[in-house]
């Protein structure tokens, strides 16, 4: 039987349910795309699907905790719903041991798969629906499909894949034994992606890599600075990317995104430690005094740029003096914004055994004045654009107010202002009236 028509016959529908980066949830709109390809419609609520599936993080342990807590509530679910397919893929399952023991402990779900599995996705239900079988598939070798069609979120904004897997190793990391090593698509391909979302009406696309950085390995003429300006060339309205890798930030990245107006004018750059023992001890390969040589530089050719940066406090042999040369650190450099977050050990990194682990208590002492302090920063950024006059892509409507829409700034702040959500995917001008803690209040200006 053709699992295909099997699925359009019965009218199956499915929820994927979304954990961790933005290259998770690029993930997830792959999946979404090949499932829609062989029939599944998407639910409109998710404990009504026919399929649910969680697509995996594993960078925290605390997401790991809440994936696996929500799975376990899928029980009771599937026992009143008989015919509820329950899949869980995603970062967590390519971790050493995990799948199989989540396939043990969980025996009411029927379909696990990894990073690089989800193109035999059909393959996988033809099992569970015509031979009614579980499905396991876990692959470390390879990577992910990339030339798939996709279900996307709606205009305006898109994201687009340009590598896959990281060759840094930081020793806090899990990402490399679950991504795998660097592989780069080509810039042709690339653009060709972002020329078919210009004509879908996407006006901004967040280019996506571990490290983007160090694109264009293992590729004949590429590196990161030649793609920006490829695909600043397609004339797409707007472009972001992330993440950065300090140790690869070059020049001639900075003058592209300085030469090209639809390259915002905005840049993430994971710091991590404000200490170089510490840097050392993570395998960032920088130390404090080069990343803030960085800064220099880039404030210098790019002085509008929107900084943001990660900041990763109590990892192992932290000291008092390291902890305060990584606040130090943050009063000189004053980030636009930063993600903050506690060291917790990842089993199969470096740092997971190393001696003189920081005590709970003392992480989240140091997390508290990390947060306040950037709270702060990103305060006095939002005074700084009181009045100034910004270009605004609408991205819809306000969560807190539904006569309000809004949308980012070229640096990438969020701005709400009132209007009608006609102006969803228009670039309007905006007068910033108004700076809130972590937004912006503004008002459309002819």
């Amino acid at each position: 039987m053709d699992v295909k028509e099997y699925i359009i016959n019965l009218g199956f529908t499915f929820d994927i349910e979304t954990y961790g980066c933005q290259m998770n949830a690029h993930d997830s709109e792959k999946i979404a795309g090949i499932l829609t390809s062989i029939g599944y419609r998407p639910s409109a609520e998710k404990y009504e699907a026919d399929l649910v599936i969680f697509n995996t993080c594993c960078v925290r342990e605390n997401a790991e905790n809440k994936i696996f807590g929500n799975v376990g509530k899928m029980k009771q679910i599937k026992q009143k719903n008989k015919n509820l397919i329950v899949g869980v893929c995603g970062c967590m399952m390519q971790q050493n041991g995990v799948a199989e023991h989540l396939y043990q402990m969980f025996p009411f779900v029927d379909l696990i798969f990894g990073t690089t599995n989800m193109q035999k996705l059909p393959e996988m239900l033809y099992e569970i629906l015509i031979e009614k079988k579980r499905s396991l598939h876990i692959c470390q070798e390879g990577v992910a499909a990339e030339e798939v069609v996709m279900l996307r979120t709606p205009p305006p904004i898109a994201s687009v894949n340009i590598m896959q897997g990281c060759d840094n190793f930081c020793t806090y990391c899990i990402v490399p034994y679950v991504r795998g090593r660097e592989h780069s698509r080509s810039i042709d391909a690339v653009v060709r992606e972002v020329e078919q979302l210009m004509g879908e009406g996407y006006k901004e696309v967040m280019l996506l890599g571990q490290n983007v950085n160090s694109y264009g390995k293992g590729l004949e003429n590429s590196d990161f600075p030649k793609l920006l300006d490829a695909v600043a060339k397609t004339g797409i309205e707007r472009i972001r990317f992330m993440t950065s890798h300090p140790k690869d930030a070059s020049m001639l990245m900075l003058e592209q995104i300085a030469k090209h107006k639809n390259i915002c004018k905005q840049l993430h750059l994971p710091v991590q430690a404000g200490s170089t023992r510490i840097l050392q001890e993570m395998n960032r390969k920088y130390t404090r005094e080069q990343y803030l040589k960085l800064v220099e530089q880039i404030r210098s050719l790019i002085p509008e740029i929107f900084l943001s940066t990660d900041v990763l406090v109590g990892f192992p042999g932290e000291t008092e003096q390291d902890f305060e040369q990584t606040i130090s650190l943050m009063q000189t450099v004053k980030f636009d914004a930063a993600f903050t977050f506690v060291y917790s050990p990842r089993k199969g990194t470096k740092a997971a055994l190393m001696q003189n682990q920081i005590p709970e208590e003392v992480k989240q002492q140091r997390i508290i004045q990390v947060v306040e302090l950037q709270a702060e920063h990103t305060y006095q950024s939002n005074l700084k654009n009181v009045g100034k006059v910004e270009k605004v892509l609408i991205e819809g409507k306000s969560t807190k107010n539904s006569q309000t829409i809004c949308g980012r700034t070229d640096g990438g702040k969020m701005v709400n202002l009132p209007g009608s959500i006609n102006l969803l995917g228009k670039m309007v001008t905006v007068e910033i009236t108004e700076a809130k803690k972590t937004t912006l209040i503004g008002r459309i200006v002819n």
